[in-house]
């Protein structure tokens, strides 16, 4: 497994297939770069596809750092855009769900001239305080106790506690025909297990990254700041995190976004719908809306 040049003293282990425009699939949490296991071959064949693990996850590095300055959505993009130019890629595609959505539209943002087009899920800009609506409050949960100290007592370092703990939000967030199988448990309890990787993973949620805390801070930028990149957001009808009519603003963070909605899923996209994520990078490689 390769590994990238550190960026602030972080290597990312990557994985390459394929040859041809260049792809770079970004992962959420809980997963890892596993989680385009399906998506790769459908790209693989006219595409160069690039899938890091993310800071603090999988075979990247988990250093002891300040999570604000090192594992937040800017931080991540630094490691990201690292990796883009170490590999010479000219103008990659960028996807992503779950937070590698989020550092995917960081990357864009930071570097528009760097990136041909994005394909992403929620989370999206233009929640606001929407956030703190019960019904958001009694799924958001999560992201509270992830900031808690007793989160990694109760869960770091046992694999039991990892197993039950994942296995609720790979059941409770994905479609309503989508069973996570045990093979996939599996893989992210060996990811996930050992001592001190649960709470690497935490680091995204302790910079202040979720959801909860960029919707209470979030401000729609002027016009001229808005991400210029072509952006392809697929929206899932049965991801009880972020509800279809959290669309409805994104005209007021993106210059050129088109919104597909996909019926019958959930909120893991390489997982839950591979080919129509897979088909939606193709048409942002050949450019097309």
């Amino acid at each position: 497994m390769p590994h990238s040049a550190p960026v602030d003293g972080f290597r990312l282990a990557y994985d390459r297939w394929g040859a041809g425009a260049p792809v770079v699939l970004l992962h959420g949490w809980p997963g890892d770069r596993g989680d385009y296991h399906d998506v790769v071959p459908l790209l693989a064949g006219s595409c160069d596809v690039i899938v890091p693990d993310l800071r603090g996850f999988g075979g990247s590095d988990k250093h002891a750092a300040d999570p604000a300055e090192q594992y937040g959505a800017a931080a991540q993009a630094r490691g990201v855009i690292g990796l883009v130019r170490e590999l010479g890629l000219e103008r990659p595609v960028l996807a992503g769900y779950d937070i590698g959505s989020r550092i995917a539209q960081a990357v864009a943002r930071d570097h528009p001239d760097e990136v041909r087009a994005l394909v992403v899920t929620p989370p999206l800009p233009g929640t606001g305080r929407r956030i703190l609506e019960p019904g958001a409050q009694r799924e958001f949960w999560y992201q509270w106790f992830h900031r808690l100290p007793l989160s990694e007592e109760l869960i770091d370092g046992d694999p039991m506690a990892v197993r039950a703990y994942l296995r609720y939000f790979w059941t409770h967030w994905s479609g309503p025909s989508f069973t996570p199988d045990e093979g996939r448990l599996h893989r992210l309890v060996t990811s996930y297990g050992p001592p001190g990787a649960f709470t690497a993973s935490l680091a995204w949620y302790r910079a202040g990254a979720g959801t909860v805390a960029n919707a209470l801070t979030e401000e729609a930028p002027p016009a001229e700041e808005r991400i210029s990149v072509p952006t392809t957001v697929l929206w899932p009808e049965s991801d009880p995190l972020f509800p279809r009519e959290w669309s409805d603003r994104l005209a007021e963070f993106f210059a050129d976004a088109t919104l597909e909605p996909v019926d019958g899923v959930g909120h893991f996209a390489p997982v839950e719908y591979p080919a129509i994520f897979a088909s939606a990078i193709r048409r942002a490689v050949a450019g097309e809306s």
